[in-house]
């Protein structure tokens, strides 16, 4: 009962927390102005008048590349933790991140090979 008692006040804050962006949301919706008109209902795309819907196909080529930038992006999700703690791991450590650098070097060379960073044609 007293590890319940312990996470008492993380709930109470979470339901406060809760309770406010409800709150804040809801009279946000009777306190605001309501005055739209079509300047504001149009996208912003940095000043630039939109061209065309938003709706349109957008193209394949564009999600290979996003893949790539997750893959090699969440790489730093584990060098991060690592670089932290890097005097206590000592060279075990040092070992094992040489190695996880390899396979992602390894990866990466794979990926250049098949042309996976050539805009225009894909090999995938």
């Amino acid at each position: 009962m007293s590890m319940i008692l312990n996470y008492l006040p993380l709930f109470i804050l979470a339901v406060l927390v809760g309770f406010f962006i409800i709150t804040s949301v809801i009279l946000s919706g009777f306190i605001g102005p309501k005055n739209p008109n079509t300047t504001k209902s149009s996208p912003y795309e940095c000043g630039i008048i939109p061209e065309d819907t938003a709706r349109k196909k957008f193209p394949i080529k564009f999600y290979p590349v996003a893949m790539l930038f997750v893959v090699f992006d969440v790489e730093l999700v584990f060098i991060y933790p690592w670089a932290v703690v890097f005097n206590k791991l000592g060279v075990s450590g040092y070992v094992e991140m040489v190695i996880f650098i390899l396979i992602l070097l390894v990866g990466y060379l794979y990926i250049l090979k098949r042309g996976g960073f050539e805009w225009e044609k894909r090999n995938f």
